[in-house]
């Protein structure tokens, strides 16, 4: 077993997403994704739809991903993949496909966890870029997960606060939806917002107590408001369209950089990193480049290929449970629910 010389495999299939990554040692030689369009005329992911899709695409995706990388497959030294958390359909094709290529190479399967793994991209090999220190502050925002983690070491993290109901990512969404845009929202909101006042209408912010967060009040208030203006003038949307997505994002990105100084107070950690589809949100960038300016932070944001769904950030964790040797055996089944 050669563990100067490793060759990864990665494969993710939590959600709509399918990717496969191969890694020699820290560095990304491949990171392919086939997106699923199929679910913009529903509004939203259809579970079974995305399963079906990730049957179709993962094989010429593996094939992609060793052919980009210029490598044979006798090379690989290990398989990594997503076990969890995500759709139990989604994931099943995945952790299926794996556990079959690693038998029948005869190598390592290595499990992952999805929600580790936005954390950990922070430690993929790039020119220029430094990875966080131990001790830091994890953010993972995305359409599924909203948690603030206290990263000790790479497997020794501990959960601080996370959404008691909807996920950030639904919140930026969802407001979309009832404003007319079409899916996936957020990118859109964030975009019309940038020509918006962040002040030209206020939302409720929730009161929830210590690091945890709640998104589902502020998606009603979002729908009455909307339904409230619409009444008096039905062409308010188009009208005000950029001040409101403006004050949305203000109102989610303050939410969210609130609780993020409480973790900082109550730890004294001042070093965060943020990870998750949502970190490619222009509002929270100038947010933690603020609290960089103004409160002495140290801020990481990985590559915005990281920050969505992709296997090169399963590819690092299978990289680091590799030098540790902590493989799978092919018991191993896929989890829905998997905590960090």
């Amino acid at each position: 077993m050669d563990k100067e010389n490793i060759y990864i495999l990665a494969i993710e299939s939590s959600c709509d997403d399918t990717s496969a990554a191969v890694l020699h040692n820290t560095k990304t030689l491949s990171n392919v994704v086939a997106t699923q369009k199929i679910h913009e005329e529903f509004g939203g992911v259809v579970p079974e739809l995305a399963s079906r899709a990730h049957q179709q695409n993962i094989v010429p995706v593996v094939h992609q991903a060793l052919a980009k990388a210029n490598i044979d497959k006798k090379q690989l030294s290990a398989i990594a993949f997503t076990r969890g958390p995500g759709l139990m359909g989604s994931l099943l094709v995945g952790t299926s496909f794996a556990k079959s290529l690693a038998l029948g190479l005869d190598i390592p399967l290595i499990e992952v966890n999805h929600m580790q793994a936005h954390i950990l991209a922070h430690f993929i090999e790039e020119e220029n870029v430094r990875p966080p220190e131990f001790p830091f502050l994890a953010m993972t925002i995305s359409g599924g997960h909203t948690q603030i983690v206290l990263v000790k070491h790479y497997f020794d993290m501990e959960l601080l606060g996370q959404t008691l109901d909807d996920a950030v990512g639904e919140a930026f969404d969802k407001s979309a939806k009832i404003l007319g845009l079409s899916y996936p929202g957020g990118p859109l909101l964030d975009r019309l917002a940038q020509n918006g006042n962040p002040t030209a209408f206020r939302f409720p912010k929730p009161k929830v107590a210590g690091l945890d967060f709640s998104f589902s009040g502020l998606k009603t208030s979002v729908l009455y408001f909307v339904q409230r203006q619409l009444k008096e003038n039905p062409k308010f949307v188009e009208e005000h369209l950029n001040d409101v997505c403006a004050s949305i994002q203000h109102t989610i990105v303050t939410i969210l950089m609130d609780k993020l100084k409480l973790a900082v107070k109550q730890t004294g950690i001042k070093d965060v990193a943020i990870g998750g589809g949502v970190s490619a949100n222009s509002g929270i960038r100038k947010a933690l480049q603020q609290a960089e300016d103004e409160l002495g932070w140290t801020s990481y944001i990985p590559k915005f290929e990281y920050c969505t769904d992709n296997a090169a950030m399963i590819g690092i964790v299978g990289y680091l449970k590799y030098k540790e040797g902590t493989f799978s055996d092919q018991g191993v089944t896929a989890k829905a629910r998997y905590h960090i």
